[in-house]
């Protein structure tokens, strides 16, 4: 059994780490941990765990194998970094760092502890998502011509446990705002997808749809693969309709059209005018209050179990963050950024 802490007592631990950690067979919750003391001992209470009112203490606890940090942004390196540290596994919320230096820091202290470091990047394992991969690898679709997908919602106040006063407003503790949201899930997803590196990032980059804001709220990129696909990724808090989490990949012998659809997953439209349907059940989305199951906890704990390479880890972190960064940067400079040589070098 594998006895797990919860730092960050706000929504995705409450939606997602702590009822994964309790439906998981192998774990078990010993300690939660926030600086907001009633979230932290009502989490305690319901999940039979000690509350911890700073992350500190917590890591003191000698009966944890493993840490979730589920924090803002700016606090994701430093709480990863000493709970690796004190000799804990840990799993953390993306993105998993404000900066790429930030990231390697990190990796390097996994590195040098001995203990797994994983980035909670649930996309990949959407069954969707994992179809396509595999109908792209294996020659089913072609060669890749282009790309768009989209992550786009109404904006985290109908999440946030904080509501329109959430930290995701607030440069001083998210750093990023859509982009390190919504746009990192989904250059994440393209590299998963792909099975390659994002090159290139052209960008722009705005806050208009949140007054309270001070981040970025609306982006749209282009973006370039090593090999030479090219398309867009929009991430924002501006669509007040339902929520778009869709992919679309355009290859040599057909299209495949990911999450578009209300009973069909993932489709498929080949050249030849053939249509497959694949129902595989749909993403996770805040429309559907975040309730079923992300995989991500499994993988996490299955990488402790058979000491493998975790699913995502730090070093995939990385270089999915490094894609937004380069967005970021290539916005404020008006012009385009080559991630490897100005972002990873």
């Amino acid at each position: 059994m594998i006895k797990v802490g919860v730092i960050g007592c706000g929504s995705i631990a409450r939606f997602r780490h702590l009822p994964e950690y309790e439906n998981h067979v192998m774990t078990s919750i010993v300690a939660v941990c926030d600086t907001n003391h009633q979230r932290a001992d009502e989490m305690a209470r319901l999940y039979g765990a000690k509350a911890y009112y700073s992350y500190e203490a917590l890591l003191e606890n000698e009966q944890m194998d493993a840490v979730s940090v589920c924090t803002p942004n700016y606090l994701h390196a430093d709480m990863t970094i000493a709970a690796l540290q004190k000799g804990k596994h840990v799993l953390c919320e993306k993105p998993m760092a404000v900066s790429v230096e930030e990231a390697e820091r990190m990796i390097q202290a996994s590195k040098e502890h001995g203990k797994k470091l994983m980035i909670a990047h649930n996309q990949r394992f959407v069954p969707s998502h994992e179809k396509a991969r595999e109908l792209i690898a294996t020659g089913e679709i072609g060669k890749i011509y282009s790309f768009r997908t989209a992550f786009g919602h109404p904006g985290p106040e109908s999440w946030s446990v904080d509501g329109e006063n959430s930290w995701f407003f607030q440069k001083e503790k998210a750093q990023i705002g859509a982009m390190g949201d919504l746009g990192v899930h989904k250059t994440d997803l393209l590299r998963f997808l792909l099975n390659e590196e994002i090159e290139e990032v052209a960008a722009f980059v705005e806050t208009s749809a949140k007054k309270q804001a001070t981040v970025d709220d609306t982006a749209v990129c282009i973006l370039k693969t090593e090999s030479g696909v090219i398309g867009t990724l929009a991430a924002s808090w501006s669509y007040v309709g339902k929520e778009d989490n869709s992919t679309i990949i355009y290859g040599e012998k057909g299209i495949v059209r990911l999450e578009e659809h209300p009973e069909y997953a993932l489709i498929v439209q080949y050249g030849d005018g053939t249509v497959v349907n694949y129902a595989l059940g749909h993403i996770q989305s805040n429309d559907s209050g975040g309730q079923n199951d992300t995989g991500v906890i499994d993988r996490f704990v299955t990488c402790i179990k058979e000491d493998r390479e975790p699913a995502v880890s730090g070093e995939e972190g990385k270089r999915s963050l490094a894609v937004i960064m380069a967005a970021l940067k290539a916005h404020q400079e008006k012009r385009t950024i080559s991630i490897r040589t100005e972002v990873l070098s």
